[in-house]
């Protein structure tokens, strides 16, 4: 039985849990150099994760299915999430291992990040529980593709539930070839491309190829692209000072996810409602900071 709050859409998010460790820098360090940093954070990340966080912070009911382990760093990071409102379903809770770490360097001036992680190498997975309970009565559901075993059972349990399957398409992985077939919407990075593909447009033309109802891209301030059926288009992204960019795509997929439920709106408006998310993130620095503005209600569209 479901204890979703009534009128908010549940979210099942199924993908990479990481420990994120963020420091602040006026200058990135060369070789064998130290430096001390204007500021550091830590919190739980990971692109399934921190689109589950942005969802939950929409008012969405949110359920993070990952690969924690048992280490000490799963358990900072299953606290930090379900601090969060998301609840966490763990398929190796009862195996060895640890959650990855990331390091992510972010310069002040101007809100670039580089980072540095195993992803989700550092957890196996082998196999995944039924996954159909879980999604029975979920309003969409996002795969990120980091454990391919449990991206492709979490994409075909959505499709045999007729759950709407949100793909976070950062890296052409070879999980993608049983992936895409299965997805309604692909949520893609500039730098994606398909196998043969040689920008942006040749790939949204392979993507949907393989039968995918709707292709965005993102383009950090550049205009989002988006294709559908026989219809294309674009929408220009507020422009904000920016102080901070990690994490800001997993933001416009939560928010993404967040607002496919509602039949008022079209594409455009999802991509609008998305990138105004994205941009409130780009805005502030760090990890949660921005959420409190979500939590006020900010998220709506001016």
């Amino acid at each position: 039985m479901s204890s979703r709050r009534a009128g908010a859409p549940r979210g099942v998010f199924l993908g990479l849990a990481t420990l994120d460790v963020v420091h602040f820098v006026d200058a990135l360090p060369g070789a064998n150099v130290k430096i001390t940093a204007l500021g550091q954070q830590v919190a739980a990340g990971g692109p399934a994760t921190s689109a589950a966080i942005t969802f939950a912070a929409m008012g969405g009911d949110a359920v993070l299915v990952t690969a924690l382990g048992v280490g000490p760093v799963a358990r900072i990071v299953r606290a930090d999430i379900e601090l969060c409102g998301v609840r966490v379903v763990d398929v190796t809770a009862d195996h060895a291992g640890d959650a990855p770490v990331s390091s992510i360097t972010v310069l002040a001036a101007t809100g670039e990040r580089t980072v540095v992680s195993v992803d989700g190498t550092a957890t196996q997975i082998e196999s995944v529980p039924d996954l159909s309970t879980l999604l029975d009565d979920a309003d969409v559901a996002l795969v990120d593709g980091h454990h391919p075993v449990l991206a492709e059972a979490g994409a075909r349990a959505a499709r045999a539930g007729s759950v709407p399957l949100v793909l976070d398409a950062g890296r052409w992985r070879e999980v993608m070839r049983t992936l895409l077939p299965l997805a309604d919407d692909v949520i893609c990075s500039a730098d994606f491309r398909c196998p043969g593909s040689t920008n942006v447009e040749s790939s949204a033309g392979a993507i949907a190829g393989y039968g995918v109802r709707t292709t965005v891209v993102t383009r950090g301030p550049d205009p989002v692209l988006w294709w559908q059926g026989d219809h294309a288009g674009s929408v220009t992204p507020a422009v904000v000072p920016v102080v901070d960019t990690s994490g800001a795509g997993d933001a416009f997929h939560g928010a993404y996810c967040y607002l496919l439920p509602d039949a008022g709106l079209d594409i455009t408006g999802r991509i609008s409602g998305a990138s105004h998310v994205a941009s409130i993130k780009c805005s502030s620095a760090g990890m949660r900071t921005w959420l409190a503005h979500l939590a006020e209600g900010l998220f709506r569209q001016p």
